[in-house]
């Protein structure tokens, strides 16, 4: 399946975001049709530069899955369908015996042969480099000079002592158009009965406090501002206490009790088709409504769905659906994007593989094609500026 480059007009891109933790406990099932949703969704949008970030590389056990990273790597870099993807950079931090720096983050970055004018910026040097061939970088990501990576302290959520929860960045140039991407993976809701206790829940409030830190940290002074696009497992989850007050009011309620304490562990509440009514209960972005942009979702939550290959659209009893996987941009990157092209939409949010089990999550990606000329009189690229 060769991706030819698209004819139109800007630089066509791809960004994807997935959750890939469940793929490595089931390698012969999952992964498979996981891959073969991936390359359906690059040979329909046919991207010049394509972008994948992933969250939770080498699954739950990691300990044990780790070494099945490398084969997916490996596929990845040499399917037919990817061919036309003459270079490529593969960052992944694989180094779990480093527990302080650890957050089994994975960015990929693919390059089709027909792009020419395509940087990346090393922050030790402050310069741009020129991207030939195809390199990994794995373990110590640290003394990468090519990205900024931070797992996020360990007060932000004290009672997670083994929390793989952080973020990395890297910067690219195309066409003197300079913008950040970044890979996020936020904390998750360790007690559905704890979530529901208030509104917003203490989680919302950690997940707030640690995109503020994020935020705040790609937009310092040590470096010149760019637009940004975040895109991971950002874990937002539903209003649960107003979910339940509200939309769930008319539901049945099914109370679960541990068999040793016969204390409350689970209430299960059902109502069918009610995607577009939960909408309403997501929320949690809009306390960055001032820094952030995010396109209209129409997509299904993408978590948590079932892990049997078998059920691709059914969710788990687990948790209440939520769109924690999202891409999310600066209001100035919201400006690189073409709008439309001969009334014909360019920009598409949607998800891969909706009647296909991919996981627990499913991949959320964005489409779109890069201005022309967009970013030029921020951008600040000069020949000057070039590492050859």
């Amino acid at each position: 399946m060769a991706v030819k480059a698209a004819a139109a007009p800007g630089t066509a891109i791809l960004l994807v975001t997935a959750n890939v933790g469940t793929l490595f406990d089931d390698t012969e099932n999952l992964q498979k049709s996981w891959l073969r949703e991936f390359y359906q969704s690059v040979h329909t949008h046919k991207p010049h530069f394509l972008v994948l970030h992933c969250q939770e590389v080498g699954g739950k056990n990691y300990e044990a899955s780790m070494s099945h990273v490398d084969k997916l790597v490996k596929e990845l870099l040499s399917s037919d369908a990817m061919k036309d993807y003459n270079r490529a950079r593969v960052y992944l931090d694989e180094n779990y015996k480093s527990q302080e720096n650890f957050t089994a983050l994975g960015n990929f970055y693919f390059l089709h042969e027909s792009l020419k004018n395509i940087l990346q910026f090393d922050f030790k040097a402050k310069k741009y480099r020129k991207v030939t061939g195809k390199e990994i970088y794995s373990d110590t990501l640290e003394s990468t000079p090519m990205l900024e990576k931070e797992k996020f302290p360990q007060e932000f959520f004290p009672e997670s002592k083994s929390s793989r929860k952080g973020f990395i960045r890297t910067r690219w140039c195309i066409c003197d158009c300079a913008f950040d991407l970044v890979n996020i993976h936020l904390f998750h809701d360790a007690s559905n009965l704890t979530a529901w206790d208030a509104s917003p829940s203490v989680y919302s409030g950690i997940r707030q406090k640690a995109l503020s830190y994020v935020l705040n940290s790609i937009t310092d002074h040590r470096f010149e501002r760019a637009p940004f696009f975040i895109f991971g497992d950002f874990n937002f989850r539903l209003d649960l206490k107003s979910v339940l007050e509200i939309l769930c009011a008319k539901t049945k309620m099914q109370t679960v009790r541990a068999t040793d304490t016969n204390a409350v562990d689970k209430l299960i509440f059902r109502e069918p088709e009610n995607d577009q009514k939960l909408l309403e209960f997501d929320k949690e972005l809009s306390f960055f409504k001032d820094r952030l942009y995010e396109l209209d979702i129409s997509f299904p939550p993408s978590y948590p769905y079932s892990e049997d290959s078998s059920q691709g659209q059914q969710y788990m009893n687990t948790r209440c659906p939520a769109w924690c996987d999202r891409i999310i941009m600066s209001h100035s990157a919201k400006e690189l994007l073409v709008k439309s092209e001969n009334e014909e939409k360019i920009v598409t949010y949607d998800n891969i593989g909706p009647n296909i089990c991919m996981g627990d999550h499913k991949p959320v990606f964005l489409s779109f094609r890069l201005a022309a000329g967009a970013g030029k009189p921020n951008a600040n690229v000069h020949k000057c500026c070039v590492v050859q």
